[in-house]
C-alpha cells in the first residue's frame, strides 16, 4: 500500500489512451474476430453487456455502501476502521474484493485511487473496471500529476484542497466515499446510492447532485 500527497499541479502533456494490446488482449481480439465473421457473435450486443456492468450493474454495490456510510454513523465509522467486514456484511465480497480500504473525501482532501502496476480493482464493489483505468497513461500521470488528470475528467479542484492519491495492490483496494452533496437530507438510502457513481469511487468524479436527477 502506498499514497502520495499532491498540492498542486504539474505540467505535462495531454491524457492519451494506450493503444497497445497485451498478448491476451490481442488473442481475445483475434477471437472476437473470428467469432464476428462467422456470425456467432454480436460486438454491439456484448459491448452493451460490458458497458451495463462497467457502469450500472456493478457500481450499484458501491454506491450502496457509500449511501449506507451517509445516513448511517456507526457504519461509516466501521467502514473507515474495518471496510473488508463492514462491506461483506452487505453481502458484497468475493473475488478482488477480499481486502478492501475505504478512503473518505472531506472539504480539505479528495482520494484518488490508481493501480501503477498492474490494474487491481474492487469488482465485488465497483463491477468491471473501466478501460482508462487499466491504460498505461492514468496508471502512471495519476501519480505524477493528480490533478492535471483530474481536470481531464472535468474536474477542478481549488489549489488548497490536497489530493491524496492511493496506490492499490493485489493484497489491497480501495473505494473512495466521496463526499455527500448538498440539499440530500430528505432522501432515503437508495435515492441518496443513485447520486453516487463509479467514477466518484475512484476519485476521478464526484456524487451527482440531487438536481442532476431531476
Amino acid at each position: 500500500m502506498s499514497a502520495h500527497d499532491h498540492g498542486h499541479d504539474h505540467d505535462h502533456g495531454d491524457h492519451h489512451h494506450d493503444n497497445h494490446f497485451t498478448d491476451m488482449e490481442a488473442r481475445v481480439k483475434a477471437l472476437e474476430t473470428v467469432l464476428t465473421e462467422k456470425g456467432l457473435i454480436d460486438l454491439a450486443a456484448i459491448d452493451a453487456i460490458v458497458e451495463t456492468y462497467e457502469t450500472k450493474i456493478g457500481p450499484r454495490n458501491g454506491a450502496r455502501v457509500v449511501a449506507k456510510a451517509w445516513v448511517d454513523p456507526d457504519f461509516a465509522e466501521w467502514l473507515k476502521r474495518d471496510a473488508t467486514a463492514a462491506i461483506a456484511s452487505l453481502g458484497y465480497t468475493g473475488r478482488q474484493g477480499e481486502h478492501m480500504r475505504a478512503v473518505f473525501n472531506t472539504a480539505d482532501t479528495h482520494n484518488l485511487v490508481v493501480c501503477t502496476l498492474c490494474s487491481c480493482y474492487p469488482w465485488s464493489v465497483l463491477g468491471l473496471p473501466p478501460v482508462w483505468y487499466k491504460a498505461p497513461p492514468y496508471r502512471s500521470r495519476a501519480v505524477i500529476d493528480p490533478r492535471g488528470v483530474l481536470a481531464e475528467f472535468g474536474l477542478t479542484l481549488s489549489e488548497d484542497r490536497r489530493i491524496r492519491v492511493w496506490d492499490s495492490t493485489a493484497e489491497l483496494r480501495y473505494l473512495v466515499v466521496p463526499e455527500r452533496p448538498a440539499g440530500t437530507d430528505g432522501l432515503s438510502e437508495e435515492e441518496l446510492a443513485d447520486l453516487v457513481t463509479r467514477d466518484s469511487m475512484i476519485g476521478t468524479g464526484l456524487a451527482l447532485s440531487p438536481e442532476t436527477q431531476r
